[in-house]
């Protein structure tokens, strides 16, 4: 991490060196008015784990980043002015020894260049009967010392002479520690233990920000999606998911978006819900609503021989009963679709509201009917969106769509791997900001 302080007359002439200077990337660790302007302290390649082993103790009272930027830049500031301390020091040594004689130093400047480029400091120093102050050369080589030392707490780097290994060893702790913050950040969001666990385990080097970028950024990748495109393909869909999951009003949200963009004539909605009493009326509210036809899949009707009936239509949406895995109904009902000869390709509703544990759980239940992806609805009313990401990423399920309201059809949108996981920050941003307003009231 490289810190450095910029003074000028006014902030716009400041941040301009800044970004002059450090480019874009450079973090404001503090700013503050000086005689005759302001003062800026940044950094480049900001690492909050990293700023608090710095710190050490006093890092315990930075309950913010902000406070924590401070005392780095705080820490900064007594170290550059214990560096200039010992280079006039060292001026006032090299000026005694000349006895005053040479020719001075045509600026501070010059003298500032000439310290940033010192000699290596050997182990023991000679006496010469040239020396008219041995004394003074004896402190002038610990001052060296203290310069080198002082160097590299500023840049960050072990002074010379640290052995290599004890080097690498708080390097190795800063990874780790990054690693850890990495993967509550990811619970945080969402995820589960183990995928959260999993993600912060392939961050490597470099700053908190850098490695949640990364990690974000796996997670978007291995998101299958894109299989929304049922209105051009055609095909034979049904939707399989619990009680409440929001299979029926999704449905209807598809077939009136299809309704909208290729009229009424080719599409059908079909129902396998023969288990509870009216459990069709709203399917069948819809369909004469859309103008579109009903079927209803019971004892004297199989699911393939209304599947026959329906033959001409390029696309059949099929609701199905939201019943208990131990339900002997349900088994029956997956069984249909599995074996049924038409192509069948079941979609698991994902309601986003839902833990990760009852998810799996359902993903179980209802992967014996060949699942060809899911749709992830009610995204409108979770708090966080890492649950069912997480979800997604862990199955390996497409997600065709995913419904964030109950207008129909606008509330159903094609899903977008890069999208959702964008939305999923926006969700932890919004409920971090939530607990603070809570806690502070």
């Amino acid at each position: 991490m490289k810190v450095k302080r910029f003074f000028a007359a006014t902030m716009s002439v400041a941040l301009k060196q800044v970004r002059e200077t450090m480019g874009d990337d450079a973090v404001i660790l503090s700013s503050r008015r000086v005689d005759g302007g302001v003062e800026i302290v940044t950094a480049l390649d900001y690492d909050e784990n990293m700023a608090r082993q710095k710190l050490g103790d006093a890092a315990a009272d930075a309950t913010s980043g902000g406070r924590l930027g401070e005392l780095q830049a705080e820490q900064h500031r007594r170290l550059e002015e214990e560096l200039d301390r010992s280079r006039n020091r060292i001026q006032g040594l090299r000026g005694q020894r000349s006895g005053h004689d040479s020719q001075p130093r045509s600026s501070a400047s010059e003298f500032r260049l000439d310290m940033d480029n010192l000699p290596p400091v050997p182990e023991a120093r000679q006496e010469s009967a040239a020396d008219p102050s041995p004394a003074a050369g004896d402190e002038l080589a610990v001052m060296r010392r203290e310069l080198d030392s002082l160097r590299a707490m500023i840049s960050e780097k072990a002074p010379s002479g640290q052995p290599a290994a004890d080097a690498e060893k708080p390097a190795e702790e800063a990874i780790d520690a990054v690693r850890k913050r990495l993967g509550e950040r990811l619970e945080e969001f969402g995820l589960s233990p183990q995928l959260a666990a999993s993600l912060a385990r392939q961050s490597g080097r470099g700053k908190l920000e850098d490695n949640w970028k990364r990690s974000l950024r796996t997670l978007a990748t291995g998101l299958k999606t894109g299989d929304s495109d049922w209105a051009s393909r055609g095909g034979i869909y049904a939707l399989v998911g619990p009680t409440g999951s929001g299979k029926t009003t999704t449905i209807g949200k598809i077939a009136a978006q299809y309704v909208l963009e290729h009229g009424a004539d080719s599409v059908a909605l079909v129902t396998t819900d023969r288990y509870r009493v009216a459990a069709h009326e709203q399917l069948f509210v819809f369909g004469r609503i859309l103008n579109v036809p009903v079927r209803v899949v019971d004892d004297t009707h199989s699911l393939d021989a209304v599947l026959d009936e329906l033959e001409d239509r390029h696309l059949v949406l099929i609701d199905t009963a939201g019943l208990s895995g131990a339900d002997p109904g349900c088994q029956e009902q997956l069984r249909e679709l599995a074996q049924s000869r038409h192509g069948v390709r079941p979609h698991l509703v994902v309601p986003a509201t839902s833990q990760s544990r009852i998810m799996k759980s359902m993903w179980h239940c209802y992967k014996m009917a060949n699942l060809a992806g899911c749709i992830m609805t009610k995204l409108d009313e979770a708090l966080t969106l890492g649950e069912v990401l997480g979800f997604a990423l862990e199955t390996g399920l497409p997600v065709a769509w995913i419904t964030d309201g109950q207008k129909i059809p606008r509330d159903l949108h094609p899903a977008n791997a890069a999208s959702l996981v964008r939305l999923g920050v926006e969700r932890l941003r919004e409920a971090r900001k939530q607990q603070t307003m809570a806690e502070g009231a």
